[in-house]
């Protein structure tokens, strides 16, 4: 092992001084953006928003947008992630667009733009604001606390821009990541525009896509992972749902849209009793297309609901380990029993009993709606766009 971390440090010192060289010899055009999402994982979140805003107006059409994939997809121009092509592409880029955590060797000159996007609104703590033992373990990556906030921090002396759905993320961000105020633009989140602007023909075209009948109710079911429970594969989900149990309480009615968090490894087996009632969803699906079709959303600590609430459906918070997940792991940045658009159920024949009554407090929902999505508009793109690419 320590020759391992030996090895990984000198190819780390190697890339990191070949990158340099391009950057100092390749020059920066001007109309070159690169976006990237999840490290490559694919046209995803905020960054896809914008790649598609630019890509369908006239007035952007000098701009040369190219994406960072693992895998190529069709009809987008693309280098690999961590390849030649995107070192060359990133050192003679204008504009970074990230929803990440870029590569520490990556070096901005300084006529390069970077927009870090991020993808949430916390509900669980991040980055300083996490409060954890010296030396403790916080994640499957094997990095301490210090360890993983420095890297937040180098990544953030970079930023020329941040974008933020709300004052309480800035709040938020602030204080997590260290960012400055002047940094942060308040803008609402590009991905979340389509919620605002889909049309009924997009949505009946999302349910014939995903073989859903009509007729049926959707449920829609985000579980996140626990920081606590990871092995070498990803965070370790241990299904704490009986759909079988859901499918005979609910009925031929209803159908479940399952989609754990794209880091997590989950144990989900699909059963006779359970076909044709719960799709599993591939991790990597666009979600903003699940909020859509769903009439209802059920999840625990993932920050899904922010971005739900934009929909102004109800929403049920099924967290099983509340006492754990509060206590022992990250923490919250709201208070979960006075703040949320929702109830919490902490067992499933509660939980099951409130969908079928169709339990929904309205009030509670609209001022969650003014505090935190009142920035969601459908025209959060072109903000963010008038900002960053003015400069």
């Amino acid at each position: 092992m320590k020759i391992l971390r030996i090895l990984k440090k000198i190819a780390e010192v190697i890339i990191t001084v070949l990158y340099r060289v391009l950057a100092f010899i390749l020059p920066v055009k001007s109309n070159r953006i690169l976006f990237v999402a999840f490290h490559g994982r694919g046209v995803l979140d905020n960054p896809k928003a914008i790649y598609e805003y630019m890509k369908e107006r006239p007035e952007y059409e000098g701009y040369e947008l190219i994406f960072v994939l693992n895998k190529p997809v069709n009809g987008v121009r693309s280098v690999k992630y961590l390849s030649l092509p995107f070192f060359v592409k990133a050192a003679t880029s204008k504009y970074w667009f990230f929803n990440c955590k870029m590569p520490a060797f990556l070096y901005k000159k300084k006529n390069q733009v970077y927009l870090q996007t991020w993808h949430g609104t916390p509900l669980k703590r991040l980055g300083h604001d996490i409060v954890v033992d010296n030396g403790q373990l916080i994640s499957r990556s094997g990095l301490t606390a210090d360890k993983r906030n420095k890297a937040y921090d180098d990544d953030v002396k970079k930023y020329d821009y941040m974008i933020s759905p709300n004052e309480f993320s800035t709040n938020c961000f602030q204080s997590a990541f260290g960012v400055s105020r002047e940094k942060l633009i308040e803008t609402g989140y590009p991905r979340n525009d389509i919620l605002s602007n889909a049309t009924k023909e997009y949505v009946d075209a999302i349910k014939k896509r995903l073989n859903i009948a009509p007729n049926k109710k959707i449920i829609f079911y985000a579980p996140t992972f626990r920081d606590n429970a990871f092995n070498v594969s990803g965070y370790t989900f241990k299904l704490e749902v009986d759909f079988e149990k859901w499918k005979k309480l609910l009925g031929d009615d209803y159908v479940v849209l399952f989609k754990p968090h794209y880091l997590i490894v989950t144990d989900f087996k699909e059963t006779l009793e359970t076909k044709d009632f719960v799709k599993f969803i591939d991790p990597t699906e666009d979600i903003n297309d699940l909020y859509l079709v769903a009439d209802m959303l059920v999840t625990d600590y993932s920050s899904v609901f922010f971005d739900y609430a934009i929909l102004n459906r109800p929403i049920y918070f099924y967290m099983y380990d509340i006492k754990e997940y509060e206590n022992v792991l990250r923490g919250f940045y709201l208070d979960i029993n006075k703040d949320l658009p929702g109830k919490i159920y902490v067992d499933e024949n509660s939980l099951i009993d409130a969908i079928r009554r169709n339990e929904f407090d309205k009030e509670k929902m609209d001022e969650f709606r003014k505090r935190f999505v009142y920035l969601e508009d459908g025209n959060a793109t072109k903000r963010v766009l008038d900002i960053v690419l003015e400069k």
